[in-house]
């Protein structure tokens, strides 16, 4: 890790292939996500291919956990997929999440 981030939102939306979603108007600076809602009022920053929009609703169209892994500068990651800017991580640890693209450098 080239710089700190800490998660903004410990608490993560899971959803589920299927599940109804609401979709919000929110800016984020990330271009490719979109703010939805699941029925239980958890609000959450979801890839915007994930989810096949209706108007202001939609349908996920793949599971997805939205948790964001805190993490240090200098601290290794293993490196998953990558999202819009963003890419899945594990750390030493074994916890996962996502974390800003730009924040991580690749080791060679």
């Amino acid at each position: 890790m080239i710089s700190e981030y800490q998660s903004a939102y410990p608490d993560p939306l899971i959803i589920s292939a299927g599940e109804e979603l609401m979709i919000g108007e929110k800016e984020s600076g990330w271009s490719g996500w979109v703010w939805c809602t699941n029925r239980d009022g958890k609000s959450r920053w979801v890839p915007e291919k994930y989810v096949e929009r209706k108007g202001d609703t939609g349908i996920a169209r793949y599971d997805y956990e939205a948790t964001e892994l805190s993490v240090s500068v200098g601290e290794e990651l293993v490196m998953g997929k990558e999202e819009s800017g963003w890419i899945w991580c594990t750390n030493q640890k074994g916890q996962s999440g996502w974390v800003p693209a730009d924040d991580v450098e690749k080791l060679t």
